[in-house]
């Protein structure tokens, strides 16, 4: 299997992971506010302080992001690149968040595809202090009860990451069981879910939000993605006993160094993580 050299020496636990409770539902973000504040409203209406959320067709201006890219300094495998603010409404196709907490205040980690007002299609990472809602638009959304996604250094990979942590109750309505997971570098993204499901007597799963990277991409629909630095967005996901054990079937849409998107169905077996990936499984049996 593809691997990648970390910077750090690999931590023992592949898995970060927190059980908790958690409700689905959905929600409209709010024009002329900030993403990030628009997004926690959403959650807080319902009285969660975190979760994840996964939309569609939105708009957003002013609008900043960055792309993956390759490290130039040798501190980090990959990197970020400089900073895009195109003009005029963007339009976004897809995209997938995990809404935490960084140094004590509301932060998020955001990854999708969009279309900008030149017509021009691109994708990567949302930034929070830069990103304005222009038109309201409708999320899904799941929140956490007992769990909370918190920004925390990584020596691993020498990044800043998210990766969940338990947190006190604030007394939101739940519906289901949930764990909140982050996966570190170096294994495969369907196996460690299935794994972790499996050791967990979990034989049916939805997964929801998804944000994080994989070590280029292997489709089933026969489609390859070479370059190995992805921004990556799940956009559905699900965890069920197949012919002779649990299989996870993850669709995605990313974009690698190079500005090259793709979306499908990823191969079992044949896609590493990156950096990191964090979700919230849904437990349903």
């Amino acid at each position: 299997m593809r691997s990648i050299k970390q910077p750090g020496a690999p931590v023992a636990e592949r898995i970060q992971w927190v059980e908790a409770r958690g409700r689905a539902f959905s929600f409209t973000l709010q024009a002329g506010l900030p993403l990030l504040e628009a997004a926690r409203r959403g959650l807080a209406a319902e009285g969660f302080a975190g979760g994840v959320l996964n939309f569609r067709r939105g708009a957003l201006g002013p609008f900043g992001y960055v792309m993956p890219a390759l490290s130039k300094t040798g501190e980090n495998a990959a990197f970020y690149s400089d900073t895009y603010r195109p003009e005029g409404i963007t339009r976004t196709k897809l995209g997938s968040m995990t809404l935490g907490m960084r140094e004590g205040a509301p932060f998020f980690h955001c990854h999708g595809l969009w279309t900008e007002a030149d017509g021009k299609a691109s994708g990567g990472h949302m930034l929070p202090d830069e990103t304005i809602i222009a038109e309201p638009f409708e999320v899904e959304a799941f929140g956490l009860d007992g769990a909370m996604f918190t920004a925390a250094p990584d020596p691993e990979t020498n990044f800043r990451l998210f990766g969940p942590v338990p947190a006190a109750s604030t007394g939101a309505r739940t519906s289901s069981r949930a764990f909140a997971l982050r996966l570190r570098p170096n294994q495969d993204f369907a196996f460690c879910l299935e794994d972790f499901c499996g050791a967990h007597g979990i034989a049916r799963a939805k997964i929801h939000g998804g944000v994080g990277s994989t070590i280029g991409a292997r489709f089933t629909h026969g489609g390859v993605t070479e370059p190995f630095a992805t921004e990556l967005a799940i956009t559905a996901g699900a965890i069920a006993p197949g012919p002779g054990a649990l299989e996870a079937a993850i669709d995605v849409a990313l974009i690698d160094y190079t500005g090259g998107i793709a979306e499908g169905r990823l191969i079992r077996g044949d896609n590493p993580v990156l950096m990191t990936m964090e979700l919230v499984l849904e437990v349903l049996s």
